[in-house]
């Protein structure tokens, strides 16, 4: 069972997107090792917690243009479709993108109310929507034209060079120097792989689908990828509310890099598969092999990394610094929600997508999102960082299971209509 998933994961070039993957998130891993050695505590806590922010906002960079493109482009035909897609969605995309970065402006102020230091960090770091945006979508456009191949090339190149522009950025100008790294980097691996396109800019763009579905599913699919985003990193936030310590968001913030960083191996697999999940999205033999096959690798996948971060956890803690050993227990406690996300909501968030539901996801988010402000708020004053990870893997599993349940519901009722 287990072998046919790896063996059409590998068919498609998935074994390109794993390794750049691997060595992606190697390389933007050193990147913040080395913001942390060459940033001040105080300091870095205040981009951490500007960044974070923003991060919530990234996912619905174009209005989720980028979202409706992968799918559309999926179901898309002919290429000459895929590149008129593609090009309609950088247009009005990139356009929404300064909408939202000028809005965010506006509301720094009151984005930075707890942390006032943290408003100019906050305006530097939107520009990155910008930049990202168009980033995502030229590496979407790869995928929908089944050139994974590329698709890694550019994520391995966009990760080393984040890491030098990081190293230059933080030692010249410090925080601001690390904020322009992560600003420039998108921007300039975009327009060099964008001209390995041959698509012009100047081509009229002419959607054949309605405009109105585009934006609706690319809205609610972005509001998703949002509120996922914000169960992530609600607790970095309301650690800098609660505590009003950027030294306690620091700590939080690379005590979950690790757990966090899991997330990839899902990812890896599914952005391999998401154009012919959507393909074959009524096939439903097909579809139930690819959930078995897949929850049978994660849960195998999960149960190993639960023992070797148990095991070597003081180790993989002192990489940091022998300041986070006193925090082992809020690492596990990360670890053992994260295996929600690589076993259940990876897997049937996409799937949901995968079949045009991309507005449940964002119910379930929201859901999950009232559970984590109601229980960090009693959690956080009491046990500190620990209750926001005890709060964190709770949510998790919670709208995991949620997510999985309510996917075999909209199925099954698809499969009969």
């Amino acid at each position: 069972m287990i072998n046919w998933l790896l063996k059409e994961f590998f068919k498609k070039q998935g074994g390109h997107i794993f390794y750049a993957t691997i060595l992606g998130r190697l390389f933007s891993f050193l990147a913040s090792w080395v913001a942390l050695q060459l940033i001040p505590n105080f300091d870095l806590g205040l981009v951490i917690f500007a960044q974070n922010i923003i991060a919530l906002i990234i996912p619905i960079g174009g209005f989720g243009a980028t979202q409706g493109l992968l799918r559309y482009g999926s179901l898309a035909k002919t290429k000459k479709y895929k590149d008129t897609l593609f090009l309609y969605t950088i247009k009005k995309g990139g356009t929404y993108s300064f909408l939202i970065i000028l809005i965010l402006i506006a509301l720094s102020p009151l984005l930075s109310y707890s942390l006032p230091a943290a408003q100019n960090y906050i305006i530097a770091i939107s520009f990155q929507i910008f930049s990202l945006f168009l980033l995502e979508t030229l590496k979407t456009y790869y995928r929908i034209i089944h050139k994974n191949k590329i698709f890694a090339h550019i994520e391995i190149v966009y990760n080393i060079l984040l890491l030098i522009l990081v190293f230059i950025g933080s030692s010249l100008f410090n925080s601001y120097g690390y904020i322009l790294a992560m600003i420039l980097t998108p921007l300039i691996v975009f327009i060099f792989y964008y001209k390995k396109t041959s698509i012009l800019f100047i081509k009229k763009s002419q959607l054949q689908i309605a405009k109105r579905e585009f934006w609706s599913y690319s809205f609610y699919a972005g509001l998703s990828n949002v509120t996922s985003q914000l169960l992530i990193v609600l607790d970095i936030v309301l650690i800098g509310v609660i505590l009003n310590d950027p030294v306690k968001v620091t700590l939080y913030k690379y005590l979950s890099l690790i757990p966090f960083s899991l997330i990839f191996l899902p990812r890896v697999l599914l952005l391999t598969d998401f154009v012919t999940l959507t393909q074959r999205s009524l096939d439903k033999t097909f579809i139930y092999n690819y959930i078995k096959s897949y929850t049978l690798l994660f849960t195998i996948i999960s149960v190993t990394f639960i023992l070797i971060g148990w095991i070597f956890k003081t180790f993989i803690l002192m990489f940091f610094g022998s300041d986070f050993i006193p925090y082992e227990s809020t690492f596990m406690t990360l670890l053992l929600g994260i295996t929600s996300i690589l076993i259940l909501r990876g897997l049937f968030g996409n799937l949901l997508s995968v079949i045009g539901k991309a507005h449940v996801n964002f119910w379930i988010s929201i859901i999950g999102i009232f559970f984590n402000l109601i229980a960090n708020y009693i959690l956080i004053p009491i046990y500190g960082i620990l209750g926001a990870a005890i709060t964190s893997a709770i949510t998790m599993w919670l709208t995991s299971i949620i997510t999985s349940i309510t996917f075999f519901i909209l199925y099954n009722k698809k499969n009969e209509n």
